[in-house]
């Protein structure tokens, strides 16, 4: 399945103002293989949530870097048992405790970091898209989190031409707070993440 720009536009104009909810089950409706994307960050329990909601035998690719706080961890057992998640895990080829030996954990400065973030970020989304094929992916894509996402909008189309759907493109920090508090759902603020150190940064699953 593929999509056109016309198409886009028409999507995210007929999903103005409809709910988190409705635009997960729209997007469950026209996909033949939907995945949802997570890394456990803040706020991801609500992506979880709504995507579980809609279908709740739906993969969920954990991409693992293997770099997690110890809390971040916790986070994603108490969310995968809440949520009942199907989740799939795709881990580096190369263990943490090597990679620490043989280049630790390069600063951004470093010319090592973009292999650093191939080896623990990209080549494990890579090989799960390769494996699963989707042909819609949920993600929490927020608008004001970065330069590329204000240009994105509820429905974009990635460079290999899946259809990514974030129901909760146009909520802020605050509404998502009192999301989670209406479903019970717990958040994370611990999380760091080695490849963008700062929050405004991209890590490469969305350029």
């Amino acid at each position: 399945m593929s999509f056109t720009v016309q198409d886009v536009e028409k999507f995210n104009k007929e999903l103005q103002g409809k709910s988190p909810l409705e635009i997960a089950q729209w997007a469950i409706g026209i996909a033949k293989n939907p995945i949802v994307t997570t890394n456990f960050r803040p706020y991801e329990a609500s992506i979880l949530h709504i995507v579980a909601s809609a279908k709740a035998s739906i993969p969920v690719i954990w991409c693992d870097s293997g770099y997690n706080t110890p809390n971040t961890y916790k986070h994603a057992e108490e969310l995968i048992t809440q949520l009942s998640l199907n989740v799939k895990l795709f881990v580096p080829k190369q263990t943490t405790a090597h990679r620490d030996v043989v280049m630790g954990v390069p600063s951004i400065d470093d010319s090592k970091h973009k292999e650093f973030t191939y080896q623990v970020k990209l080549e494990p989304f890579q090989r799960a898209m390769a494996e699963y094929q989707p042909d819609v992916w949920f993600t929490n894509l927020r608008k004001g989190q970065t330069a590329l996402r204000d240009s994105l909008d509820i429905v974009s189309v990635s460079k290999d031409g899946v259809l990514k759907v974030s129901p909760f493109y146009n909520f802020t920090d605050e509404q998502l707070d009192v999301y989670l508090k209406e479903h019970n759902l717990p958040n994370e603020h611990k999380y760091f993440d080695p490849t963008k150190v700062l929050g405004n940064r991209e890590c490469g699953l969305h350029t």
